[in-house]
C-alpha cells in the first residue's frame, strides 16, 4: 500500500497580546525621568524662541529701536542720524543735517570716509552735491546751501556682513565716528 503523504500537524494557537488592558484599553507605561527632560528641553526651545523674537522687535537684527543711532559733532556743524545695525543687500538712509554753523560762503563742504561709500554701498546722494573730489582717504563733496535746516541723505546697500568704521564731518570742524555692524 503506498504510504500517502499527509500534511504535518500544525500546532493552531490564538494570537495573544502581550501588551496588558485595563479597562480593554490598552495600558501605556510612562517614564517620568524621560517627561521631565523633555519638558526642560521643551522650555529651553520656547525660551530660545521668544528671546529671539523679542530681539528682532526691538531691532538687534536691524530696523528697530537698538538699531537707530544719532551722532552730533562737538561743534553743532553736524548731526547725523542712521542703522547701526543694517542687513546685508537691504536698503538704508543715512541722513545729515547740519547746522549754521556748516555754512560758510554759502556752501557746505563734507568729508565722508571711503568706507561709507565702497564698504557701506553708497547708492546715491541726495540733493546731489555740485563738485565732488576724491582724496585722503575718503570723499569731499560741496552742496550749495544758503539757509539751515540744511541736510543731505545718502541711500546705503552694504553688501557683506561685517561692523565697518566710519568718520565724516564738515570739512574744517570736529568730525564725527562711528561705526555700523551689517548682518548677513
Amino acid at each position: 500500500m503506498p504510504v500517502s503523504q499527509q500534511p504535518p500537524e500544525t500546532e493552531t494557537k490564538p494570537v495573544t497580546d502581550s501588551v496588558p488592558k485595563v479597562a480593554g484599553d490598552v495600558a501605556v507605561g510612562e517614564d517620568l525621568d524621560f517627561q521631565r527632560r523633555w519638558w526642560r528641553f521643551e522650555k529651553i526651545v520656547w525660551t530660545f524662541f521668544l528671546l529671539l523674537i523679542i530681539c528682532d522687535l526691538i531691532g538687534l537684527f536691524g530696523r528697530g529701536y537698538l538699531a537707530k543711532a544719532q551722532r552730533t559733532a562737538s561743534d553743532g556743524t553736524l548731526r547725523l542720524t542712521y542703522e547701526r545695525i543694517e542687513r546685508s543687500s537691504t536698503p538704508s538712509i543715512m541722513t545729515l543735517h547740519f547746522g549754521p554753523s556748516a555754512i560758510r560762503d554759502g556752501q557746505i563742504k563734507l568729508f565722508i570716509s571711503e568706507s561709507i561709500v565702497r564698504r557701506l554701498g553708497a547708492q546715491r546722494i541726495s540733493p546731489q552735491p555740485a563738485q565732488s573730489v576724491v582724496g585722503n582717504g575718503g570723499f569731499t563733496y560741496t552742496f550749495p546751501a544758503t539757509t539751515t535746516p540744511a541736510t543731505v541723505e545718502i541711500s546705503l546697500e552694504p553688501s557683506f556682513p561685517g561692523r565697518e568704521h566710519f568718520n565724516m564731518g564738515v570739512v574744517g570742524a570736529a568730525p564725527i565716528g562711528g561705526s555700523v555692524f551689517v548682518v548677513p
